[in-house]
């Protein structure tokens, strides 16, 4: 571990430096970030993602405990691509357990295309690939159906990968699906259904359903021409006023639903990723009542300012102890890092910013 470092924000924020870092194993010789976490009592599983040389991923997979002490540490990936849509990288995941299964999302590249994809399992060590669970649509069929939502309401960058494609001549490709990443669950049924967040650029979307089945191009079709109904967050803050994407899995509290999330921003240095904060209503998740006007951290640290990406934090998973909440973020797109912060000062912030 490095150094612990206190930065100022409104919510006093632990910066506990370097969790895990690239090794000479070829599979994380270029960076290790952004890890799914599950906690299980005192201790953290970590699914973290493992950048070798050549930008391919794959998950590989370490245990600390609530010290961060390294308890474990896998010498090699325990997540690989298999198949033909994730042949480039198994990237980003993140992970709940929802009554007796293991649920782990995650972000598959074909090397032309980034889509939601999930895999399953009974103990966290043997997982079964679900496939693409994101809208099967190219950019042609995804304007298509934006078009029948309520353009007023509407932002208009929606439009943005559609145009940039269109642009540079891409968009008869059909088999240029629309990118959707940050693909979290809720760690439980919310009413009898599954709940997830996702991202279609630039802002952070909700989908309910009651079986995974439910999510066929037909369901996606109705999602996006009902986009509007279904955007949970959009760029409002200036820090976020690029996009945003889910974080971690939210996390049931006594004030609702808290969801750390990240939120980017183009300044004269380049881009900057920060860790965002809001709270959802506990009974209808679709509902933000709380929402923070400044970032939760942001780059400050040299780790954090310089890596394979500079000026990264990448929140996606936490663990709880007591009051300490650990939340676990990719820096720079090299390492792993872990900050800490009060819970409870954290939501009563939150709840401040609520509208009565």
């Amino acid at each position: 571990m490095e150094h612990t470092h206190q930065i100022n924000t409104k919510i006093p924020i632990e910066k506990k430096g370097i969790l895990l870092s690239p090794t000479k194993n070829t599979f994380e010789n270029n960076g290790v970030l952004n890890p799914g976490i599950f906690q299980e009592g005192k201790e953290v599983h970590i699914f973290y993602r493992a950048v070798e040389d050549g930008n391919f991923s794959t998950i590989g997979y370490a245990k600390t405990n609530e010290n961060l002490d390294l308890l474990e540490r896998k010498t090699s990936p325990l997540i690989a691509s298999e198949f033909d849509y994730e042949k480039h990288g198994v990237e980003d995941a993140r992970i709940v357990k929802i009554e007796d299964t293991f649920y782990l999302t995650y972000t598959a590249y074909d090397g032309v295309n980034a889509m939601g994809a999930l895999a399953t399992s009974k103990d966290m060590k043997h997982f079964e690939k679900k496939g693409i669970i994101t809208p099967p649509l190219n950019y042609k069929e995804y304007k298509f159906h934006l078009e029948h939502c309520n353009q007023g309401m509407l932002n208009p960058k929606y439009y943005h990968y559609y145009n940039l494609f269109a642009e540079i001549g891409l968009i008869e490709e059909k088999n240029r699906f629309l990118r959707d990443k940050d693909i979290v669950l809720f760690p439980k049924k919310i009413n009898g259904k599954f709940v997830m967040l996702h991202r279609i650029w630039p802002g952070i979307q909700i989908a309910q359903f009651e079986k995974w089945e439910d999510l066929s191009k037909e369901f996606w079709e109705d999602h996006i021409k009902n986009l509007t109904d279904h955007i949970l967050l959009d760029p409002f803050y200036d820090f976020e006023m690029n996009y945003l994407g889910a974080g971690c899995p939210p996390i049931e509290t006594e004030a609702g639903w808290l969801i750390i999330y990240h939120g980017v921003c183009e300044i004269n240095i380049g881009r900057t990723y920060h860790a965002a904060a809001a709270l959802l209503d506990i009974e209808d998740p679709t509902k933000v009542i709380g929402r923070l006007p400044y970032p939760l951290f942001s780059p400050s640290e040299e780790w954090e300012l310089k890596g394979v990406v500079n000026h990264v934090v990448f929140p996606t998973g936490t663990a709880l102890f007591d009051d300490d909440l650990h939340i676990y973020y990719g820096a720079a797109d090299k390492h792993i890092s872990v900050a800490k912060v009060s819970l409870k000062q954290l939501l009563e912030e939150l709840k401040k910013t609520m509208n009565p």
